[in-house]
Formats: C-alpha cells, sequence, structure tokens
C-alpha cells in the first residue's frame, strides 16, 4: 500500500459507547460534526466493537449518515476482538463499572474465524460505512488472561491466526492498513516481529510521564521501518489532567504518593510557565521518534478544536529543561527529542 497518511490527531470514539457517561444522541452528533468540521483531514475515527459493545460503531455511522457525509470522505479504524452479544445480566460482563445504559454485553473472540466475525459486524453496525483500517484489540490483555504457559502458547497462536484472516482481507482489497493496539508495549514489539503491520497503536506506555529508553529505542526501530505510529493515552488515563485514575486504575494519595508528587511538581512548572498540562502532554507525547498522530477522546463537541490545535501548542524551552533539572523526565530523551 502507499504510505499511510494521518492527520496528527485521530478521534478515539469511546465516548460514543457511553464510557462512563450516557450522552445524548444530540450530543454524539454534535461531537461528530465538529470532528468532521475541524480536522484538515483525512478525518480518521477510531472506534471498536468493545466501545459499549458496539454502540460507538453503531452510533458513529448513524451520525455520519445524518450529517450526509460521502463513505470515502471519512477513515474508520476498527480495534477487532470483542463482539456484541445479548445482554442477560444487570450490566454488561465485559467491563463491568465503565459502561453506562448498554443494551447489549460483548465478548472476545480472538481467531482466524473470531476475528472475521468481529469484522462482519463491525461494518453491519456501522451501516453505510466501513473500517479501513483495522488491528487486534488488546492482545496485551488476551495473553495476561492465560492461565498456563501453554495457554498462552496457544492464545499467541490464535492472535497470529487473527492476523492470517486480517491480511486476506487487506489482500482481498477489502482494507487498506493492518495494526495493533495495546498498553503493554512489549506485546507490540513481539507481534510486529511476526507480523506484517502498517501502523502500532501504543497506549498509556509513552507519556510525559513514563518514557522507557527501551520503548524508545523499539519506537526508533519501527520508524526505520516506516511504520506509523499513532500514540494513545498520553495521560495516563487522565492522571496527568487531573483524574484519580492511572492508567485506569483507581491511585491512593497515600499509597502512590510518589505519583501525586510527581504531579504536584509538574503543576507547578505548568502553571509557572503558563503551559496548560493537557498541552505539555501532548506536544510530548508528539516528541516521540515514529509518531504520527495522537488519538484523543472527548464528551464534548466545544473541546473538539481545542483538541486538534493541541498538537500546533508552543511550549517554551525552559519547560522542558526545569523538568529535566526536576528529574521529572529522562535528561537523555530531553537531549534527543525536546
Amino acid at each position: 500500500m502507499e504510505k499511510l497518511i494521518l492527520p496528527k490527531v485521530i478521534f478515539g470514539t469511546s465516548g460514543l459507547g457511553n464510557l462512563y457517561v450516557a450522552l445524548p444522541d444530540e450530543t454524539k452528533l454534535s461531537i461528530v460534526k465538529e470532528c468532521l468540521k475541524c480536522s484538515p483531514g483525512p478525518v480518521i475515527f477510531d472506534s471498536a466493537g468493545k466501545y459499549g459493545a458496539g454502540l460507538a460503531l453503531e452510533q458513529l455511522g448513524r451520525s455520519l449518515k445524518q450529517l450526509q457525509v460521502k463513505p470515502s470522505d471519512v477513515l474508520i479504524s476498527n480495534k477487532l476482538g470483542w463482539l456484541r452479544t445479548e445482554l442477560k445480566t444487570a450490566e454488561p460482563t465485559f467491563e463491568p463499572g465503565v459502561w453506562r445504559n448498554l443494551e447489549h454485553d460483548a465478548v472476545q473472540k480472538i481467531s482466524y474465524y473470531g476475528i472475521l466475525e468481529c469484522y462482519e459486524q463491525g461494518n453491519k453496525l456501522l451501516g453505510d460505512y466501513h473500517a479501513e483500517l483495522v488491528s487486534v484489540h488488546d492482545p496485551d490483555e488476551y495473553l495476561a488472561a492465560s492461565k498456563s504457559e501453554q495457554e498462552r502458547q496457544q492464545r499467541y497462536q490464535d492472535i497470529l491466526d487473527a492476523y492470517r484472516a486480517l491480511h486476506e482481507l487487506k489482500q482481498a482489497g477489502k482494507v487498506s492498513a493492518i495494526g495493533v493496539g495495546a498498553k503493554d508495549w512489549r506485546i507490540i514489539a513481539k507481534i510486529a516481529e511476526d507480523v506484517k503491520l502498517d501502523w502500532v497503536m501504543i497506549a498509556n506506555s509513552m507519556t510525559v510521564h513514563s518514557h522507557p529508553a527501551a520503548l524508545v529505542d523499539f519506537m526508533l526501530k519501527l520508524e526505520q521501518q516506516d511504520i506509523a505510529i499513532i500514540n494513545s493515552s498520553v495521560f495516563n488515563g487522565g492522571f496527568l489532567t487531573g483524574s484519580a485514575y492511572y492508567n485506569y486504575q483507581l491511585t491512593d494519595p497515600v499509597k502512590d504518593k510518589t505519583l501525586y508528587d510527581w504531579r504536584d511538581q509538574f503543576y507547578r512548572l505548568c502553571t509557572n510557565y503558563n503551559v496548560a498540562p493537557v498541552a505539555a502532554c501532548v506536544v510530548f507525547g508528539m516528541s516521540a521518534p515514529g509518531v504520527r498522530s495522537i488519538a484523543l477522546n472527548t464528551t464534548q463537541a466545544e473541546r473538539v478544536a481545542q483538541n486538534v490545535a493541541l498538537p500546533h501548542s508552543m511550549i517554551p524551552e525552559g519547560f522542558w529543561k526545569e523538568m529535566e533539572i526536576g528529574g521529572l523526565i529522562d535528561p537523555a530523551y530531553a537531549a534527543g527529542y525536546l
């Protein structure tokens, strides 16, 4: 395929699937409308069968149709591996306590036939639209559920079989690019050795708070291979911008004092330099080798334009210098990339 052209900001759609809050349909429509209006193009939406048990895909397709958007004017990424099923319990079983007001459940299906089933269902939920960018969703979590080394090997084979199916879709001209999205970048590195990838989405791993040298080396390798990198969750699950959750785990100010101390210092420097913490996180996330895009979510239409502008924020050199002096960022990284 031709080189994958990506805008600096890709629009996440977990909010369309009622993550943490059930938004009215009109709000969801206005968010999609703003994304289309504010993106210089191509407009890319990142979705998944896991988001609201397919609700995000359904809502995205419905909103695009309502806005009379031509299928050729958008690129949709569908992270595959979760299939919508009937809801038989009081709340969904796949991620209890996270999604609101869902009418369906979801089950994980990572295998040759399972991933094809997820792909077909995803396109059905999208209606007049279809996913051009496809990937296996959270293969790291799938492997982590193994109860023995033998099961882990079988599960890894399931992942390889899923990619075999995705490559057949690409060869048939049904999708244009294949990727992977995971929170554990080491699993991405393992998959990248065994599977030909066009892009990777690294989540929670390359942030202003956490940027291990081994990950930087891996990203350099991907850049040399011309594999596009999308950096996601650059706020460590919201903690860096004020949430009590670090990488989606609830923190404790006493037990996690080191984390809170880091954030307090970070905020003080941001105030001193008149830098918005969200801007510092995004600019840092874009600075890493090979990163072409940042994936950002919002549940407020008025935030979309701000999100699109974030990668272009001007951060004073002195700010990064003080971050380095204060031990908030790795000096080796600062010297090479900031």
